[in-house]
């Protein structure tokens, strides 16, 4: 018994140095496999893939994973998908989502599209600064703030989604993970003209009409869009008339021949009376209710 207590001191020692050991041998191993993946060009890495390539332990992974983390050399934008930190990326606290948004959702199992304000800056907007990464994806996901950088996730149905997200009506943006998809022209004009409270209100979104609507090309526009609600074709058509861009207009006025009412240019005011309705312009052709004047830069 006492040969017993005698030990248990020394046990107790020798279990916690055998723990530092795997603490630090664990994190060492970690570091050394980032500095391979950057050596090779590659800045992201998964869970699964680490534990794979690497003799450690669940337990062990986290630990040491957290450890760097701390000491800035890697961050997670999602459970189980990791970024590592280069030297000039620790200013904003990550890289541009541009670089690791393919990979992160190739990692979550879903397909996607960069698109909105940051697709519009991509082919030509000037007004627009794109504050935002906005993503739309067929599943509701949570916004990702890392670092300076914000992520926004925007639903769209599955169905619209399949139809849409074509190879045709994309563009891609060259990554160091490869390729990141993009809405092309036709689309980015068509998701602002839907989620346009997500892509700086009408007026907002009018200004990207007017500063990339005519690189749109008029039969890829029509073919995409059969699958967005007739507002808002009926929307973006009258802001490409607006905006003077006729043959990207012309397409979507069969359309708004199918319209059965008149829809408010602005749905957002829902406050809107009657009697307001009744005072605003109203526009026959696109079946509008013109219930917030439209401006933009020339």
């Amino acid at each position: 018994m006492l040969y017993f207590l005698f030990l248990t001191p020394i046990i107790f020692k020798i279990l916690a140095l055998l723990s530092i050991f795997a603490y630090n041998w664990g994190m060492a191993s970690l570091n050394h496999y980032l500095d391979e993946l950057l050596s090779g060009g590659q800045a992201y890495f998964s869970r699964q893939e680490a534990l794979k390539a690497l003799d450690l332990s669940g337990e062990a992974f986290i630990a040491a994973a957290a450890r760097l983390a701390k000491k800035y050399r890697l961050v997670s934008p999602r459970r189980g998908f990791y970024l590592i930190l280069r030297p000039e990326d620790r200013v904003t606290g990550a890289p541009d989502p541009i670089r690791w948004i393919d990979p992160l959702m190739k990692n979550q199992g879903l397909d996607y599209r960069i698109s909105l304000l940051r697709a519009a800056a991509f082919h030509g907007a000037s007004h627009q600064a794109a504050m935002v990464f906005q993503v739309i994806a067929p599943r509701q996901l949570h916004a990702i703030d890392i670092g300076r950088h914000r992520l926004q996730f925007i639903y769209q149905s599955r169905v619209s989604f399949a139809k849409t997200n074509l190879p045709e009506l994309h563009s891609r943006i060259k990554s160091e993970a490869g390729f990141a998809k993009v809405a092309g022209v036709e689309l980015t004009l068509l998701d602002c003209a839907r989620y346009f409270h997500k892509a700086a209100g009408i007026n907002g979104v009018a200004q990207i009409v007017k500063d990339i609507g005519a690189k749109a090309d008029p039969h890829k526009l029509a073919k995409a869009a059969i699958a967005y609600e007739n507002s808002t074709i009926r929307r973006l058509g009258y802001l490409l008339d607006y905006a003077d861009h006729a043959r990207q207009a012309i397409v979507l006025e069969p359309f708004a021949r199918k319209a059965k009412s008149m829809k408010l240019l602005n749905p957002s005011f829902k406050s809107i009376t009657k009697s307001l309705v009744e005072m605003s312009e109203k526009d026959a052709k696109w079946m509008l209710v013109i219930n917030e004047p439209v401006e933009i830069d020339l």
